[in-house]
């Protein structure tokens, strides 16, 4: 990975969620903002264009399938990763992400620190 520091954008409707991810990921390098809930997060990457998107499926206001696809319909977002963090495991839900929704990574909450990070890392490395 090239040494400019790379910015993750974390939407996430629970803040305690966003704290972890925050605290993990910070020790590693990467900066990481949070958002609160689907909308917020789309209006941040918007604003912010960030290296990377982790994104949780069950929220509120906006999901977060419909949270990728207007991120993936925009010219100006398209092109930034998108791992879903989610407690919604079920193996359907894994198979639309990888598969169909062509995300780069799903990470099933609670999860351990190293797999967010390999995730991440890996992501970021075939990022361009």
């Amino acid at each position: 990975m090239s040494s400019k520091v790379k910015r993750i954008i974390c939407i996430e409707d629970e803040p305690e969620m966003v704290d972890l991810i925050r605290l993990i990921l910070s020790r590693r390098g990467f900066e990481v903002s949070g958002s609160q809930g689907g909308q917020d997060g789309l209006n941040i990457v918007r604003r912010e264009l960030p290296d990377l998107v982790l994104l949780d499926l069950m929220m509120p206001d906006l999901d977060g399938w419909e949270v990728y696809q207007q991120l993936k319909a925009d010219d100006t977002t398209k092109n930034i990763p998108v791992i879903v963090v989610t407690a919604k495991s079920q193996s359907i839900d894994k198979v639309l992400g990888l598969h169909i929704a062509k995300v780069e990574d799903y990470i099933a909450k609670p999860f351990s620190p190293q797999e967010l990070i390999e995730s991440v890392e890996k992501v970021l490395m075939k990022t361009p």
